[in-house]
């Protein structure tokens, strides 16, 4: 797989191209006012490997904290997401918790390996699909705590701005929204430090996106 790397400031929320994106987010920054500089990096997978669903295999060594990338596999939007350790430790916020629809991950919403705190295999790294489960639209990342344009107590997450369904940085949904689940989890493993494989469970695990409640 080869990159083209230009720089370019997109307007417009991720639309359904088969490109990767790569999107420097503010984390940490203080209040609403901090800026986020994005990066676009294009990489095409084969059309043979994009029609048959193949599994994608990501190189995450140059992806830092604070930074995500938008891929896709089956047609689906992937959002993998380098957490900073600010944002880690807010996924554990009590004040956090008691805001969201499904805390603890106990509905099918995420392979086993993912039903955790992070609802992920590595912490650092968020792996979701990116549909919203109120009517399929894709959220945009809004990274910055205290962001008025979604909320005046925003820990900082994903907000759709469609209907207005937020979730939090580990794709876990709010009450109060349309949305009535949290974002789902594809099969993922790794394969080295930062070799990523999307669509393909770890060794010894069987999860499918068929058994999830809804996608």
């Amino acid at each position: 797989m080869h990159a083209r790397t230009e720089t370019g400031f997109p307007r417009h929320p991720p639309t359904r191209r088969d490109f990767l994106f790569l999107t420097t987010a503010a984390f940490g920054a203080v209040g609403a006012g901090a800026v986020a500089w994005p990066v676009i990096t294009s990489m095409k997978p084969s059309v043979d490997v994009r029609a048959a669903g193949e599994p994608i295999s990501i190189d995450l060594s140059h992806l830092q904290p604070g930074q995500q990338i938008s891929l896709f596999w089956q047609g689906k939007p992937i959002f993998v997401l380098h957490r900073t350790a600010p944002a880690l430790a807010e996924l554990k916020n009590p004040a956090l918790l008691a805001r969201l629809g499904d805390p603890d991950s106990t509905i099918v919403q995420q392979p086993d390996y993912a039903r955790n705190w992070c609802r992920s295999s590595r912490p650092e790294f968020l792996v979701v699909i990116a549909i919203c489960t109120h009517l399929g639209c894709i959220p945009t990342i809004r990274p910055d705590s205290g962001d008025t344009s979604v909320d005046a107590a925003w820990p900082g997450g994903y907000f759709c701005p469609c209907h207005g369904s937020k979730y939090d940085l580990a794709g876990r949904v709010f009450r109060g929204v349309p949305a009535p689940y949290n974002l789902p989890v594809p099969p993922h493993h790794y394969t080295g430090d930062t070799m990523l494989v999307v669509g393909e469970n770890p060794a010894g695990e069987d999860f499918s996106l068929s058994s999830i409640e809804q996608l």
